[in-house]
């Protein structure tokens, strides 16, 4: 794992788009594994951006979301289906029969899960995994006690969860219980995995993540055992870090980071 600070939230944000519109040009072919949530709204317009006034191709490329609420049909202005296209899709030149997300109104929620395992190892796997940091730790909607090895499944939301996601609700009692997610093993099994988390209510969770000990209670400690995974957080959610200075140091010597320090 390798974590880079930010200065803010914006350069956080920045940082990760760059990442992935330079996986993305060099390979057009890239599939990519997408994540919600208000974090992630500053990617896809950088995103977007790169697209209108740097050509950004989105052509050919496919995408599998990690998560989805079960009960909401995509239509739905609350469902990941609708932020994604709302985000991202419908402002880029992406084929839409190229994007991928659970169907949470499935009848058979079951056979649902495990088609979506069998569409992600059809396109042979996830080489870019985004991801965004959950209050309770978690990475997709793998709430504390998730197996370290578990795929695609319907989980409970747990309180913290709850509580966090509630307020996009006008009427958070509507708020489904239940999602379909990517299991941590699903997403471990992505080429790359790149978790972007920012401002001072993260710095705990962050600490526990990537400093703390592995387990099922925090299922973004997971993501320790990954290959190649790069964290990107801002200079808030680094307050409660051990190693800060030797990540900040990282992040200004390594040759593989000149490029973003210009």
């Amino acid at each position: 794992m390798e974590l880079i600070i930010r200065p803010d939230a914006d350069a956080a944000a920045d940082l990760v788009a760059q990442i992935m519109a330079r996986d993305l040009r060099s390979n057009p072919h890239l599939v990519l594994g997408l994540a919600t949530g208000r974090t992630m709204e500053r990617v896809y317009a950088r995103l977007v951006q790169f697209h209108r006034d740097e050509a950004l191709d989105f052509s050919l490329c496919s995408t599998f979301n990690l998560d989805e609420y079960v009960g909401l049909p995509s239509s739905d202005r609350h469902s990941y289906r609708y932020y994604m296209n709302h985000h991202l899709f419908l402002q880029v030149n992406i084929d839409l029969r190229n994007t991928h997300l659970p169907d949470g109104t499935a009848p058979d929620l079951d056979l649902e899960c495990q088609r979506y395992e069998q569409s992600i190892r059809r396109f042979n796997g996830i080489d870019l995994q985004l991801l965004g940091l959950g209050q309770a730790g978690h990475i997709g909607f793998n709430e504390p006690l998730s197996a370290l090895r578990s795929r695609t499944r319907v989980k409970a939301l747990a309180p913290a969860t709850l509580a966090q996601n509630a307020g996009l609700f006008d009427d958070p009692a509507l708020m489904p219980r239940r999602a379909i997610t990517m299991g941590v093993g699903t997403i471990l099994e992505s080429r790359r995995c790149l978790l972007l988390a920012t401002g001072e209510h993260k710095a705990d969770i962050i600490a526990k993540a990537v400093e703390g000990p592995i387990t099922a209670m925090i299922s973004a400690t997971a993501l320790q055992l990954h290959q190649r995974c790069t964290v990107v957080i801002d200079e808030a959610a680094a307050s409660r870090l051990e190693g800060a200075d030797y990540y900040r140091w990282i992040f200004e010597n390594e040759p593989e980071w000149e490029a973003f320090r210009r």
